[in-house]
């Protein structure tokens, strides 16, 4: 089953190796955080912040081109997590002569999930990636800059 899930901050997640920048999903009453690199948070903080850009980062140019092409992203999908990994889909459809042409691309959930909060399309998890990954919400803290941080 799938449940709609939305980006509550971007802030630094807890690895074996040290604290790691990581996206905060809120799904099924559960927080769901997602590893990503240090340009990834800093895109997707920017983007949730509505901050402006001098020039288009990629995601931004990404979904420009799609546009323009007559395309959009309907939503995004968190939909597997295996070995550590978490893996997403994005589906997109565009009009041809009327008729919808329907597209899905797998994707890093960091750049599916960048793309997202730029469209402002659903986010969906499966239960099968909160049931491994999900956290309570207590176990996520967050700062007086509004960043979350997971306790250890």
């Amino acid at each position: 089953m799938e449940h709609e899930a939305e980006v509550v901050g971007v802030g630094a997640g807890s690895a074996p190796s040290g604290d790691v920048p990581a996206v905060i999903l809120s799904a099924r009453g559960e927080y769901v955080p997602i590893f990503v690199s240090g340009d990834q948070a800093q895109s997707i903080g920017m983007a949730l912040e509505g901050e402006p850009f001098d020039r288009p980062l990629t995601h931004d140019l990404l979904v420009d081109i799609l546009t323009e092409f007559g395309g959009a992203i309907d939503r995004v999908r968190v939909d597997d997590l295996r070995d550590g990994t978490f893996y997403a889909k994005v589906d997109a459809e565009r009009y041809d002569d009327g008729e919808p042409e329907r597209f899905v691309f797998d994707a890093r959930p960091s750049d599916a999930l960048a793309l997202a909060v730029r469209v402002d399309c659903p986010i969906v998890v499966t239960d099968e990636v909160i049931d491994e990954a999900g956290r309570p919400p207590d176990s996520i803290r967050f700062g007086g800059d509004g960043d979350p941080s997971e306790e250890r």
